[in-house]
């Protein structure tokens, strides 16, 4: 098992537009990300999948949020737990496992559908188990980049793996619209487990004589703790560094507060842009180009993060978000929305880098589930805040409130890090 001071012969970097690619030298990360790219499509066709079959089964708008809380209360309740599983056992088997139970779930809900004895409750099961399986699959995914890479193309390869989410929700939607025009619904769950495979098979090949940064000495030591002493050493880290407290407290309150608009969009575009349903695809697709950008570019520039940088990142969301609630010209509001969700994959992506960099190879696995937590776990509570603003205010003020909470917390980070300079 390599070391980071022992690291294994790569080839040279690549050159011009080639750099956005840096990281795919790596054998292993390239096992490892093109499983990535098939799966991830996969699961984005199967998402629009289930929505769809929810709503034939039951009509109820209320059901289908039900069905997607189901998948999402687990984040918030047991990712913790998922931190201490990657730091006890080896990274790569904990992927293993989790990927290959949540290709037996894609084949289940195929099998239940194809023979018509599907049933909403089986739905609340299914989408309860892959909750269950993220919870374990998210810390160690993000906390194994680095194993895959080494430190000096970490940057380049969080980036990447930002793009791959980004780039399927763009394009999985929309395959996944065309086969349900043109066959079954039980297809799009079929796919997505095949997909499977494609990591199944990558994660198999990985050399693990190639792997960077284990310090196994240290993970069996940490192996006689139990479950409680070995997450409140992660608690203590945390509580102890200033960097790492600082980046997950204003990320953390940026993404709870300002990274929900996708909720307002639609009122937007209808209400107040008077574009109807096209505008909202536009607005829609506008920001996740933009973050698709922002994934690129940092890929292509490979720059290591700094505070300044990510806490400037989080800055200018907030300023953009101010600016697109205000707008009323419909071109001017296409051209803010990109940036926003330009300027919020460029924060987003910095922060999980800064935090791959700073924490020790032992505690990874629990610092990253914290971030997972804290990152993730904010995003349903944001909708929730931003649809009963929204209600009682209107979607302008509920954006501007938002923004504003933003700007606020920034601010914070700013003065709390030039006190710790």
């Amino acid at each position: 098992m390599m070391t980071e001071n022992t690291a294994p012969p790569v080839e040279a970097g690549p050159k011009g537009l080639w750099r956005a690619f840096a990281s795919l030298r790596h054998r292993n990360y390239r096992l490892y990300w093109s499983g990535q790219v098939i799966s991830l499509l996969g699961s984005s066709m199967q998402t629009i999948g289930l929505a769809w079959l929810v709503l034939e089964i039951t009509h109820s708008a209320w059901q289908l949020g039900l069905v997607g809380a189901l998948q999402a209360v687990p984040i918030l309740l047991f990712s913790l737990f998922g931190g201490f599983v990657a730091d006890r056992w080896p990274k790569r088997h904990v992927l293993f496992v989790t990927q290959a139970v949540a290709m037996l779930q894609a084949l289940l809900l195929w099998v239940l559908t194809i023979s018509g004895v599907i049933q909403v409750w089986h739905l609340y099961l299914l989408a309860l188990l892959l909750g269950c399986m993220n919870c374990l699959y998210r810390p160690a995914s993000s906390a194994f980049v680095v194993e895959l890479v080494g430190r000096e193309d970490l940057p380049n390869a969080v980036a990447l793996n930002s793009s791959l989410s980004t780039l399927a929700r763009i394009v999985g939607p929309g395959l996944a619209g065309i086969i349900l025009a043109g066959s079954a619904v039980s297809v799009l769950f079929l796919i997505n487990a095949l997909s499977f495979l494609a990591v199944l098979i990558g994660l198999a090949f990985i050399d693990n004589d190639k792997l960077y940064a284990q310090a196994r000495q240290v993970a069996e030591a940490g192996a006689r703790q139990s479950m409680w002493q070995s997450l409140r050493e992660g608690f203590a880290y945390i509580r102890e560094t200033p960097v790492v407290l600082l980046l997950l407290l204003v990320v953390g309150l940026v993404l709870l507060f300002g990274s929900n608009f996708n909720v307002v969009l639609p009122l937007f575009a209808t209400d107040l842009l008077h574009m109807g349903a096209t505008g909202f695809g536009t607005l829609s697709a506008a920001s996740s180009i933009g973050a698709l950008l922002a994934t690129l570019w940092l890929a292509w520039s490979n720059q290591k993060p700094t505070m300044r940088r990510m806490l400037l990142g989080t800055l200018i969301f907030a300023i953009l978000e101010l600016a697109f609630a205000l707008s009323r010209l419909y071109p001017l509001s296409i051209v803010l929305i990109a940036s926003v969700g330009f300027a919020e994959s460029t924060f987003a992506a910095q922060a999980i880098t800064t935090l791959q960099t700073v924490v020790p190879d032992h505690l990874r696995g629990r610092v990253m589930s914290v971030q997972v937590l804290i990152f993730d776990g904010s995003l349903p509570l944001g909708y929730l805040l931003m649809g009963w603003l929204s209600a009682l205010y209107g979607p302008t003020n509920a954006l501007l409130a938002g923004a504003l909470l933003s700007l606020l917390a920034v601010v914070g980070g700013w003065l709390w890090h030039k006190a710790m300079l």
